[in-house]
């Protein structure tokens, strides 16, 4: 008998130390040694080590002859003469309407949005600029110069898709797109013909070629990028750059008809 309740004993003993056990709290995680630390920011920017990435975007072969925007069913419209397409602009064997920016080698530097607006302009019932360049948080300020209602209509991927009616010389639309995004199309749901882009990317390293299809990519920190060329028509080309303190590179990307070639 007292075999069998010594027995007893040791086995509710046991099992009064395994529950014991099992109630015990964990360390919190801000004492244990293998907590996560925060990640390191960048450091930033010294302007006097700032580089500069430059260069143009050339068209190989003959360019496609631009068609005359055909604006007959809005009188307002058709009133401002004659209009061209946009798709392809070539003066000079330059292309324009290029959305050139960084699209790697920044780390996890973050840049706050300006404070002056990005302005979009509808006149003559096409959109100005033709591709717009900003950052994500900006805000997009557009404007109704014509006399006649458009209906404003982006239909992005990643960011919220809208669509706003605008009076004859109107109050200004304020909008903005809060994640990179390149290109965002859009369009006018009132006159077919007009469409736009807008490059959205969270730094301020981009730009948009004009007629002598020229960028600069200014007050960038020394380092290692990859540079995008984005073209409506033709697509995208990449291109790593290494730019060292107060260096000055140049980057030219070169299209043609059928597709895109490599950057030089």
């Amino acid at each position: 008998m007292n075999q069998r309740i010594w027995i007893a004993f040791v086995a509710w003993l046991s099992m009064f130390l395994i529950l014991a056990g099992c109630g015990k709290k964990e360390q919190p995680a801000a004492e244990q040694k293998t907590a996560e630390q925060p990640a390191e920011q960048a450091a930033p920017i010294d302007p006097a080590t700032a580089a500069t990435i430059t260069g143009a975007v050339s068209f190989e072969g003959t360019p496609p002859k631009l068609v005359k925007l055909d604006m007959s069913q809005d009188p307002a419209c058709a009133s401002k003469g004659a209009n061209m397409t946009e798709i392809v602009v070539v003066d000079g064997g330059k292309l324009a309407n290029v959305f050139v920016y960084v699209k790697d080698g920044l780390g996890n530097r973050s840049f706050p949005p300006p404070s002056e607006p990005a302005t979009l302009d509808q006149d003559g019932c096409r959109y100005h600029p033709h591709v717009l360049g900003v950052m994500a948080g900006q805000t997009v300020r557009i404007l109704n110069s014509d006399n006649t209602t458009h209906n404003i209509h982006p239909t992005p991927k990643d960011n919220r898709e809208w669509n706003e009616s605008q009076p004859p010389k109107g109050a200004p639309i304020e909008k903005n797109f809060g994640r990179q995004e390149v290109l965002i199309p859009v369009k006018c749901n009132q006159h077919p013909w007009m469409k736009m882009y807008i490059g959205v990317v969270k730094h301020p390293f981009f730009g948009v070629t004009a007629k002598d299809g020229k960028f600069e990519l200014k007050g960038l920190p020394p380092g290692t990028y990859k540079i995008a060329a984005v073209h409506e028509k033709f697509g995208e080309q990449e291109m790593d750059v290494t730019v060292g303190p107060k260096e000055s590179k140049s980057a030219d990307f070169s299209f043609k008809a059928g597709g895109a070639a490599a950057g030089m």
